[in-house]
């Protein structure tokens, strides 16, 4: 059971998202549904990811490496994220617009949604976690920040790596990263929970979707099992309202629509990854 205060979806996320939730959202910056997809239709995306994962190399998007000799194999380097994959996959792109999601993102913004990027975490067995960390720190949205959609695509828990936040750091500013550790974490930079706060897990069943700010810290652990993976389709959100954001994330209304912004300074691509073990940055 998940220390994270959460909902389970009813018929009232298919009109606007009760007060009750959006106000939870507000008091600790995240908010899960639980039950919002189908158990048939999160298989109908692993099965979509399963051959991305088995195509081989997609340039921009996919780019498993090669083991490197000597060194002790990374699950990630065969299974990496899949970045944008709303550009190469009609079925994603159609999670990415998904209607249910839209509802629940007016709400949670107060305004119309426009989508700015989609990936797929794979985290296989043995795989290392991504440090706590701020999604708006990369994005760089002004006004305001962004919202992200995280997906559970398995049984989510401790022991194979499943989110962790802090509440409360969601009112906070951007933080200045330190290093994170290479042999934990696939991405560089890592945010240390404030004085007097603390990451708490989160718990997921596939099809539950985990809601939170962009300032919130957030990250989790790497993936201790044998043979359980992780996976999660994530997307990220701003508002209508939004003038600014890094070139990373083309932004389009929930039509499909394109809605090109000015960019933003700053941004770049969701984490910074260490390379081959974390030896040097890309």
């Amino acid at each position: 059971m998940t220390t994270a205060e959460t909902h389970r979806a009813t018929d009232d996320t298919e009109g606007a998202l009760p007060q009750s939730e959006r106000l939870r959202f507000q008091e600790q910056g995240f908010l899960v549904l639980r039950g919002l997809f189908a158990r048939e239709e999160i298989e109908e995306l692993r099965a979509e990811f399963t051959a991305i994962g088995e195509g081989g190399r997609v340039p921009g998007h996919f780019e498993p490496r090669e083991p490197v000799p000597g060194e002790p194999e990374d699950p990630l380097a065969r299974l990496p994220r899949v970045m944008h994959p709303h550009q190469i996959s009609q079925l994603a792109l159609r999670w990415l617009l998904d209607a249910r999601l839209r509802v629940v993102l007016e709400g949670l913004l107060g305004e119309e949604p426009l989508a700015a990027q989609s990936m797929f975490y794979y985290k296989p067995p043995g795989a290392r976690g991504q440090a706590l960390h701020q999604d708006n720190f990369y994005l760089r949205v002004e006004p305001g920040t962004c919202v992200a959609a995280w997906v559970a695509c398995d049984l989510i828990d401790r022991d194979n790596g499943g989110l962790e936040v802090v509440p409360g750091t969601h009112e906070m500013d951007i933080f200045c990263p330190e290093e994170a550790d290479p042999t934990l974490s696939f991405v560089r930079e890592y945010v240390p929970p404030p004085p007097g706060l603390a990451a708490v897990p989160v718990d997921m069943e596939p099809g539950d979707v985990l809601f939170f700010n962009g300032s919130l810290v957030h990250g989790s652990q790497p993936n201790r099992t044998a043979d359980r993976f992780r996976r999660s389709f994530i997307c990220h959100y701003v508002g209508r309202s939004t003038e600014r954001i890094g070139t990373w994330y083309p932004t389009m209304a929930m039509s499909g629509d394109r809605v090109r912004l000015p960019e933003s300074v700053g941004a770049g691509p969701c984490g910074t990854e260490f390379d081959d073990g974390g030896r040097a940055p890309h």
